[in-house]
């Protein structure tokens, strides 16, 4: 056995907050709401081309706080267009820190989404 890939990471949160990481991740980082099989739990499948990258599931307060702290950081993103994402995220007052990394050539942004989960956007350094 081996691993191939990275399919896609799920995060949970009850409905209201779900719907707001959904706007997130749409408006802010890019992705786009697609096919998702009729699951019993309520949810949304976030596309990054034509691969389901982010699943978003419904899930009660009470539920989370059962399960304890967690360790997620954050997700990472390669992406192009580094000035038309920094205006994108001016124009919807997205706080954001950016890196540089110049062995692998790469700038990097980083924002939370309203959950506080970890976003990390990879561009090329040109």
């Amino acid at each position: 056995m081996k691993i191939l890939e990275l399919d896609h990471y799920n995060l949970c949160a009850p409905r209201e907050l779900l719907e707001r990481m959904r706007v997130f991740y749409t408006n802010t980082v890019g992705l786009t709401v697609g096919y998702r099989p009729r699951f019993k739990k309520f949810g949304y499948w976030l596309y990054a081309g034509d691969h389901a990258v982010l699943h978003l599931s419904e899930s009660s307060q009470d539920k989370l706080m059962l399960s304890g702290q967690i360790s997620f950081n954050h997700a990472a993103f390669n992406c192009s267009g580094l000035q038309e994402f920094q205006q994108r995220l001016s124009k919807l007052g997205v706080e954001y820190t950016t890196a540089r990394v110049p062995e692998l050539k790469r700038v990097q942004l980083f924002l939370s989404d309203p959950a506080g989960n970890g976003v990390e956007l990879n561009f090329p350094d040109e």
